[in-house]
C-alpha cells in the first residue's frame, strides 16, 4: 500500500485526543505528513505549552491546518464546545463528514492499590470513576459527538490506545487496567453499531513505550527492562512506530478491519 517511494496519501481531517505528547503527538505529525489537517485536544499547563506550539508549527509547516484546544477532553461542556467549533470550521469549508480519523489517546488516571496498608491509601470511588471516565468512557462520548454532528461519515476510522496491561496484573495499575479493559469493550460495541455507517473502530495495543504517562507507572524501569528482554527486536516500541501503523490503517482499503485489538509491538506480546 505504500513504501518510502510511494507514501500513503490521505485527505480530510483528523481529531487527536491527547495531541500534545506521546502517541498523540507522533500521530498528529504522521497524519499531517500523509495529508490530513489536524484538530488536537490536549490539557497542558504553561510549562509544556511551548511543545504544543512546536507541534502546531510543524503541522502548519507541512501545509496543513492545525486547530488545537487546551481543554479537559473528559469535560462534557468543553467536549461540546470543541465539537461545535469543529462543526463550524468544517461546515464553512464545505467539508462536513470529512473527519477521517479519531484517535483516543487520553492517559490520565489513578495508579493506586485496590487494598492498601494503611487502607486510606487505597483507590477511592472518585479516583476509580475518574480513571474509567477519562481513559475509557470518553471514547463513547466523543464518538457520539463526531458521528451525531455529521463530522465523520462513511470511511471514518476510530482508534483507541489500549495496552497489554488491560489483561494483566501489575502493581498499582488496577484502575488503569480496568479502564483499558472497558475501553476494549467499548471498541467492540462501537464497531458493531457503526458498521452499517461504514465507520471502523479498533483498539491499538502498543508495546511498552517511553511516554510521559508510562514513566509515571510505579516500577516502570522494571517494566521497561522486561520489555527489552522480551521483544524479539530487543528494543522498545516508539510513538513513531505506532503513528506509522495508524497512517497505514487509515487507508481506505482497510475498511474490513474493525472491532479488533491490533498489536503494534514488534512481537513483544507473543514472547512469554
Amino acid at each position: 500500500m505504500g513504501d518510502a517511494d510511494t507514501p500513503i496519501r490521505l485527505s480530510g481531517w483528523a481529531l487527536i485526543l491527547g495531541a500534545s505528547s506521546g502517541f498523540g503527538e507522533a500521530t498528529s505529525l504522521a497524519l499531517a505528513r500523509a495529508g490530513l489537517n489536524i484538530f488536537g485536544v490536549h490539557l497542558d499547563r504553561k510549562a509544556t505549552l511551548p511543545n504544543v506550539e512546536r507541534i502546531v508549527a510543524e503541522i502548519r509547516g507541512l501545509g496543513r491546518e492545525a486547530h488545537f484546544y487546551n481543554v479537559n477532553a473528559a469535560d462534557p461542556e468543553k467536549r461540546g464546545e470543541v465539537a461545535a467549533e469543529m462543526q463550524r470550521i468544517l461546515d464553512e469549508r464545505g467539508e462536513l463528514g470529512r473527519l477521517r480519523v479519531l484517535l483516543h489517546s487520553l492517559a490520565f488516571g489513578t495508579l493506586k492499590l485496590y487494598v492498601a496498608d494503611p487502607l486510606k491509601e487505597s483507590v477511592t470511588q472518585a479516583q476509580m470513576d475518574m480513571t474509567l471516565d477519562v481513559m475509557a468512557h470518553s471514547l463513547v462520548y466523543w464518538t457520539q459527538e463526531v458521528v451525531g454532528r455529521g463530522l465523520m461519515a462513511e470511511g471514518g476510522r476510530i482508534y483507541a490506545m489500549t495496552s497489554s496491561g488491560g489483561t494483566r496484573v501489575l502493581p498499582f495499575y488496577g484502575p488503569v487496567s480496568a479502564a483499558k479493559a472497558a475501553l476494549e469493550s467499548h471498541v467492540r460495541q462501537l464497531a458493531a453499531e457503526l458498521a452499517p455507517r461504514r465507520i471502523t473502530v479498533n483498539a491499538i495495543r502498543a508495546g511498552v513505550t517511553e511516554t510521559p504517562s508510562s514513566q509515571k507507572i510505579p516500577g516502570y524501569e522494571e517494566i521497561k527492562a522486561m520489555a527489552l528482554r522480551r521483544n524479539p527486536s530487543k528494543r522498545m516500541t516508539t510513538p513513531e512506530d505506532v503513528a506509522r501503523a495508524l497512517v497505514v490503517l487509515s487507508h481506505p482499503d482497510t475498511y474490513w478491519i474493525t472491532g479488533n485489538v491490533i498489536g503494534v509491538d514488534g512481537g513483544e506480546d507473543i514472547v512469554g
